[in-house]
């Protein structure tokens, strides 16, 4: 059974990447099967940058190959092709994966979801507790974006489907008070695992980021060692810009993981890297896709591995 998921996710992850691959990795080979000199690198650089790496990294990564070509001129393709995953997965393999785990007696696990409207918020804390939920984990949903009546009823929508308990408020209701009122249901039924779905906020708008501070401490009060996790939903194709989202949320309520939607919409791949790297926020789970079991957990060997292949 875990052979086989893990066997799944590979191929879904390599699926989601097909774009990056096709579009950016083998135009990178292209580079290094030509000649070597310093329009080559030039051209490196600008490859990595347009890939969304960030400047800092794509500067490395090209000072890595300019390096490498420079002590040992007879080095071929897959040898350049090496060099850049051994970087890349050393800068990527500073965090650890996946979700803290609880000590025996503090469940449950409270994870607020947060997020700009269209980055894919609610779908993806149905796929996240359609996850747990796989893993043998009992879940709870809150619909805490009052704001738009539309996105209580998908979430509910989704939980009827995947037979998951939901705890919702009535359109326009105080969210931070739905909040409160799901860690407490969750605590009662015994679950592992509550997601807080969060109203889809514009990370510049002050006030809409300050009442995300308010459920903040709602979670906290039904549950003083929460919330554990908060996950921010970044959609992979917005680039550079879901960089300047995470700094702002970042601000008003500490981040400790991304959850990166759309992957398989984009052909940069790099910002996974720039996500981590500027902002010291691991990603966590990546987007590949529609259906339910489209979310699958980040591994930076087999992102890195298939953004080369």
């Amino acid at each position: 059974m875990v052979l086989q998921f893990l066997k799944t996710s590979y191929t879904k992850v390599k699926s989601a990447l097909a774009r990056a691959r096709s579009l950016f990795g083998e135009k990178i080979k292209a580079l290094f099967q030509g000649k070597m000199d310093e329009n080559t690198f030039e051209q490196l650089e600008q490859l990595l940058y347009e890939a969304d790496f960030g400047v800092q990294t794509a500067t490395e990564l090209t000072n890595k190959i300019r390096e490498l070509y420079r002590t040992n001129p007879s080095l071929k393709t897959a040898d350049y092709l090496d060099a850049l995953r051994a970087h890349l997965l050393a800068l990527l393999g500073k965090y650890p994966p996946g979700l803290v785990e609880l000590p025996a007696g503090q469940r449950p696990l409270t994870i607020l979801i947060v997020g700009v409207n269209g980055n894919g918020k609610t779908t993806s804390t149905a796929k996240l507790a359609h996850m747990l939920n796989q893993n043998g984990k009992k879940v709870l949903v809150a619909a805490a974006d009052t704001f738009r009546a539309a996105a209580i009823e998908q979430l509910e929508m989704w939980a009827q489907r995947l037979q998951i308990d939901i705890v919702k408020g009535n359109p326009k209701s105080d969210p931070a008070a739905v909040a409160f009122d799901a860690v407490q249901a969750a605590k009662a039924r015994q679950c592992d695992v509550v997601l807080v779905d969060t109203a889809g906020r514009l990370h510049n708008k002050t006030p809409l980021m300050q009442e995300l501070e308010k459920i903040k401490r709602s979670c906290h009060k039904a549950a003083s060692s929460g919330p554990h996790e908060t996950l921010l939903v970044l959609d992979a194709t917005t680039g550079q810009n879901a960089i300047d989202q995470a700094k702002q949320f970042h601000k008003f309520t500490p981040l400790t993981g991304v959850i990166l939607t759309k992957l398989d919409g984009t052909a940069k791949g790099g910002i996974v890297v720039a996500i981590e790297r500027e902002l010291g926020i691991p990603i966590k789970f990546i987007g590949t896709g529609e259906q339910a079991d489209d979310l699958q957990p980040f591994d930076a060997q087999a992102f890195v591995n298939n953004l080369f292949e």
